[in-house]
């Protein structure tokens, strides 16, 4: 798969599996893992992207008695995953047209 595609799925799928509550880093590799193959080491520096992008916020919260780090999407994440989806029926149309011609 080509490497720029790859990050932009797994970009989008660390903000949807934000969609339903706020979660923190372990979780999140867990949550897309079965889906993706993500580790610690491209998991943060994604995270710390969609920061800069706003399209996400972080917070922290004491979790048995030391500070986790909590990442929530925002509208603009949202809107991101939106924007994926639409330009993903587009290229399932071109997918489509490849597959017939072929």
């Amino acid at each position: 798969m080509d490497v720029q595609l790859k990050k932009g799925i797994v970009e989008v799928c660390v903000l949807a599996s934000l969609r339903k509550e706020p979660s923190y880093g372990y979780k999140i590799i867990s949550d897309i893992s079965e889906l993706i193959e993500i580790s610690e080491s491209t998991l943060y520096p994604i995270l710390r992207r969609l920061e800069a992008q706003n399209c996400l916020r972080t917070f922290s919260k004491d979790f048995n008695g030391r500070t986790r780090k909590y990442y929530e999407i925002t509208r603009q994440g949202e809107r991101r995953i939106k924007e994926f989806i639409d330009e993903w029926r587009d290229m399932e149309r071109v997918y489509e047209f490849i597959k017939r011609k072929g």
